[in-house]
């Protein structure tokens, strides 16, 4: 499942604002979304990634997601370095 890329993961960049600094340097190659997440949060991630052509994967729970990548709040969204 996407929680294990999660965790196998080189470089994890955590939480909105910081996926949208990595996507806009170039340094993503995949964005997970928590489905649970507020749409108006997410909203900017997901259009900047469909346009930088970054696959986008929803996993389930931002509390998985989060825990998953290390922390211990929810995470809305955590993106993959290259």
């Amino acid at each position: 499942m996407s929680y294990d890329k999660v965790l196998q993961a080189n470089g994890l960049v955590i939480g909105m604002k910081q996926t949208l600094k990595a996507l806009e340097l170039g340094e993503v190659f995949e964005v997970l979304i928590a489905k649970d997440a507020d749409p108006r949060i997410i909203y900017k991630v997901e259009t900047l990634a469909k346009v930088k052509q970054i696959p986008v994967v929803y996993v389930d729970s931002m509390k998985k997601l989060g825990k998953a990548s290390g922390i211990d709040v929810g995470a809305a969204t955590v993106a993959l370095k290259k």
